[in-house]
């Protein structure tokens, strides 16, 4: 399985999508908090690694992978420990701050590659 791009994704893209998908939904949730002035600060969940370990899991098929064996240790291990340190991360509190720099950031990352690619196009 091939990606939009007609390419095949690297392990290391596979390996960031998942986290940058989390981070992006945690900053935005921040600066929508701001936004309405809400009285909760932002925490990851376990719903959201759950939703980082199914990206991860789905993107899978369409890795270019190095081996059969780091496609049989990373494709299953990886969604796991995603799913694992969204429960373990369950209302942890990051500073606000830190929440919005990070996942602004990562947003400003996803619609750069979403214009690049369909600039290229």
């Amino acid at each position: 399985m091939l990606c939009a791009v007609d390419r095949p994704l690297s392990v290391t893209a596979w390996l960031a999508a998942p986290l940058v998908f989390a981070v992006s939904v945690l900053g935005v949730t921040a600066a929508l908090g701001l936004v309405v002035d809400a009285q909760w600060r932002v925490a990851p969940c376990a719903a959201l690694g759950g939703a980082a370990a199914a990206i991860a899991a789905v993107m899978a098929e369409a890795v270019a992978w190095r081996s059969r064996g780091q496609r049989v240790a990373l494709s299953a291990a990886y969604p796991v420990a995603l799913l694992a340190a969204g429960a373990a991360l369950e209302g942890v509190t990051p500073p606000t701050w830190l929440v919005l720099v990070s996942g602004l950031a990562a947003v400003a990352a996803l619609l750069r590659l979403v214009w690049q690619r369909t600039r290229d196009d």
